[in-house]
């Protein structure tokens, strides 16, 4: 499965568009976790909880995507976006979205 942030894929043409698809998470944040950046936070400097959580986060959504995509016959992803949103205090949903697509390569 090719996954890009781009309208098209080098050496490749798209055969077919088939829609819009989505991978999604909910993530809550760790009451330990919250202390210690909660320490950083007087302290300054980077939050590594967090980082992680929202890495582990878009992980997880593109991956669903990329599950979706495979269910409706696509072998490719294009345009793909990520968004995010505090869904009630302390949680934060990611939002991983792309046209999903046929796609073969290009005959020269």
């Amino acid at each position: 499965m090719i996954v890009t942030t781009t309208d098209y894929i080098p050496g490749y043409e798209i055969e077919e568009i088939i829609g819009v698809v989505m991978g999604n998470t909910v993530r809550a944040k760790h009451i330990g976790k919250d202390i210690l950046a909660g320490l950083k936070n007087i302290i300054g400097g980077e939050i590594e909880e967090y980082t992680e959580m929202l890495k582990d986060a878009r992980i997880e959504a593109m991956n669903r995507m990329i599950n979706e995509a495979k269910k409706i016959g696509a072998n490719a992803v294009i345009n793909v976006r990520f968004a995010t949103s505090q869904t009630m205090a302390g949680a934060a949903e990611l939002l991983a979205y792309g046209t999903a697509v046929k796609i073969k390569r290009k005959s020269f």
